[in-house]
């Protein structure tokens, strides 16, 4: 499933199409995806202004000049494109040719800037729901999410205190998306081994008695932001399905330094440990016992 960095990339490449423009006409071709679609979410959205397009975990999130918020998941296998006057899109450098089979294109928005956005959905496990923005905080989709991770609020104190008294491991907890929104595997994987910390750790060493923040909680926080904007700058990890807007790969998944790495040796200075891999919460954790502790 795709990850913060992973979404915040679809964002980024929807955005110069979305904004400002009128969706002129809206097309869903199907009575579901992996919930069924409002009944009036088609007229919810025709005619309508996007004013801005943002991102909350791992939803995209569009603001409509109705006062409406179309929300946005792509699910397992999700994509958008889009698609220019000509029927064509532009790839990049690296650029991945989609299926020409376009069955699984569920729904379409065209904008009045003359571009279609077109979600394609194999799977159908992404969904689209319209709420109104005043509605969001009683939404139950999005209500127990915890802080974004690259958000200001979301520092070393913060997550300390959300750990204090957990009795999960550490990789638990940072899955936990209550205890912080939009991290999954790949990430929770690699931000632990920069930070050197065992996944097997119990979340609660994070905080002193005082539920203080330690060093640890320190060096952690900092890792994770480094891995989300190294990330995010390389488009994201293109392992399975992911593509971005105009159809590149994402890149970050060659500067993995565990994850799916299991048998390398490990890349940290001096240390002669070999990456590991096991099964924690249904789960692959990748790690290097030895300089993870």
């Amino acid at each position: 499933m795709p990850e913060l960095p992973e979404v915040e990339t679809v964002r980024r490449g929807l955005q110069p199409a979305m904004e400002g423009a009128k969706i002129v006409k809206a097309e869903a071709r199907r009575k579901d995806l992996r919930f069924p679609f409002q009944k009036d979410f088609v007229a919810r959205l025709e005619g309508q202004t996007v004013t801005g397009l943002g991102r909350r975990a791992k939803y995209l999130m569009a603001d409509l000049t109705s006062g409406d918020v179309l929300l946005m998941h792509l699910g397992m296998s999700g994509s958008f494109r889009v698609q220019n006057d000509d029927g064509n899109t532009t790839p990049g450098q690296f650029h991945h040719p989609r299926s020409e089979t376009r069955t699984h294109d569920h729904v379409v928005f065209h904008m009045s800037s003359g571009a279609a956005i077109v979600f394609n959905d194999p799977r159908r496990f992404g969904y689209m729901k319209v709420i109104a923005r005043n509605a969001l905080e009683d939404e139950p989709l999005l209500n127990g999410l915890g802080p974004e991770p690259l958000g200001n609020e979301f520092d070393a104190a913060m997550l300390a205190r959300s750990c204090a008294n957990k009795k999960t491991s550490l990789k638990a907890a940072l899955l936990d998306q209550r205890v912080v929104a939009g991290l999954g595997n790949i990430y929770v994987c690699e931000a632990l081994y920069r930070a050197h910390l065992s996944p097997r750790r119990l979340a609660a060493k994070l905080a002193t008695k005082k539920a203080e923040p330690t060093d640890h909680a320190r060096h952690l926080v900092n890792s994770i932001h480094s891995v989300l904007n190294q990330a995010i700058k390389a488009g994201g990890s293109s392992i399975s399905d992911h593509r971005q807007t105009s159809g590149e790969l994402g890149y970050f998944q060659h500067s993995f330094q565990v994850y799916d790495r299991e048998g390398e040796k490990c890349q940290t200075a001096g240390c002669s440990g070999i990456v590991r891999r096991f099964t924690q919460n249904g789960r692959s954790t990748f790690w290097c016992p030895k300089c993870q502790k």
